[in-house]
């Protein structure tokens, strides 16, 4: 069928507003999806154009992979791109390319299980705070508690020791803002990016020095200076170093937190599943420092994971801009539409997943040789697959590894959740959990 024989226009929400651009967002399109299904539109007025919205794996297949070509990045970049700069998440075309050739190696499966040490230390940190709360009888803020572990984790990994000479040297710790600051407005950006200076001076230091790693463990920060592309020999300029290394510390960061807060949140309110979990981990040896391979071979927990990723998947919403006009979900879509897929969605969608709301880690027991491809994208699909993927998941491991032998986690409350859906899907107020020591 050519475009001028399909329909032109989806159905069309009543409801106005910008989508990812307000707290809402997710709790609105939940009501219009049950209403209006696969594909609808909504009236943007902030952009004064319709916002195209499809959540049927067949349409997420042709905008991430079969006519990926014919997509630009999208609604939000622009706001990504104040904040990040033009790194690997916010770039596009042949310098993307390039960008990604550059950063491939050093997510390598062997740099990884280096980088391990570094996790570690950072769960061994984030069981002492919570030993001396178990001590008093004090529940643990988990989303905090994730997102400072995180950070810690990041920054060593990017800048190895030199994470202790900037807070010397700045009195404080610089990188603070991004665990205090819980909104992600201009204001944020304007503090965070006031950082590139800083970095930028620590890049210079390095490259003057050679490039080599400021502690026993490899960092990126070294990586990137020596990684050179093979097509043309360069390497990366001080800017576009600077504009990686923010977006690592930024993606890097929020979206491991955004994954262990909802994980234990799951946890938390299934016990069955959290003791199946606990008797998988003391069935293993616990090792000093978990290898990739080993973390690997936790069959119960990497369930658990891929589950929480379906149920509340960090990147809720994925934006592309049409380049020329196309056919998706029986409708032409003209050129220079936004179009918007949400993974939240698509991981619920009925005629793929059964008891979509309920979390069953058993689900994934059969891997996807029985569902249909691309009905589970937390971290995008196709070229632009989000290259952290195996880091987050084998932080995310040995952190249930490491907690898991010493507590079980338990919710307080049983109060539904409230969704603060913005760039990445967060809870609107924090989690508190009691820790429970286990004999």
């Amino acid at each position: 069928m050519t475009a001028s024989a399909v329909p032109a226009l989806p159905p069309e929400s009543d409801q106005q507003f910008d989508v990812g651009s307000t707290e809402d967002s997710l709790d609105r399109m939940r009501g219009i999806y049950a209403q209006l299904g696969d594909a609808y539109r909504i009236y943007a007025p902030g952009r004064g154009s319709h916002t195209w919205v499809f959540n049927h794996p067949d349409d997420v297949r042709r905008i991430l992979i079969t006519n990926h070509r014919n997509y630009a990045k999208g609604v939000g970049f622009d706001r990504i791109k104040i904040l990040l700069g033009n790194g690997i998440i916010v770039s596009e075309g042949e310098f993307w390319k390039r960008q990604r050739r550059l950063l491939q190696p050093t997510f390598h499966r062997r740099i990884l299980t280096q980088l391990g040490g570094i996790i570690t230390r950072a769960n061994a940190a984030c069981l002492a705070r919570w030993d001396e709360k178990a001590a008093r009888g004090e529940p643990v803020n988990v989303t905090d508690d994730m997102s400072t572990m995180t950070i810690e984790i990041i920054l060593r990994m990017i800048f190895g020791d030199d994470v202790d000479a900037m807070a010397a040297e700045s009195g404080e710790n610089p990188f603070a803002v991004l665990t205090e600051e819980s909104e992600r407005d201009l204001k944020f950006a304007y503090r965070f990016r006031k950082l590139t200076t800083l970095i930028g001076k620590y890049v210079a230091r390095r490259r003057a020095a050679g490039g080599q790693p400021a502690g026993e463990d490899p960092d990126y920060l070294s990586m990137m200076l020596l990684a050179r592309d093979k097509e043309s020999g360069d390497g990366m300029s001080d800017k576009e170093l600077i504009d990686e290394i923010t977006t690592l510390i930024v993606a890097g960061h929020e979206t491991t937190a955004s994954m262990l807060n909802w994980t234990w949140y799951l946890l938390g309110g299934n016990p069955e599943a959290q003791a199946r979990l606990l008797a998988e981990i003391d069935a293993k040896a616990d090792e000093p420092i978990p290898s990739l391979e080993s973390m690997e071979e936790l069959h119960y927990g990497n369930l658990v994971l891929q589950e929480a990723l379906r149920l509340y998947p960090p990147v809720w919403v994925i934006s592309r801009r049409t380049i020329e006009p196309d056919v998706l979900g029986g409708y032409t879509v003209p050129a220079n539409t936004d179009v918007f897929i949400s993974p939240f969605f698509v991981h619920r969608h009925p005629d793929f997943w059964q008891d979509a709301e309920r979390f069953l880690p058993e689900r994934f027991e059969s891997g996807d040789q029985d569902r249909k491809r691309l009905t589970y994208l937390p971290f995008s699909a196709g070229a632009h697959h989000c290259i952290g993927e195996t880091l987050a998941i084998y932080e995310g491991l040995i952190h249930l590894s490491k907690v898991a032998r010493r507590y079980r986690l338990r919710r307080i409350d049983n109060e539904p959740v409230e969704f603060e859906a913005l760039i990445n899907l967060r809870t609107r107020k924090p989690i508190f959990m009691r820790l429970e020591p286990r004999a």
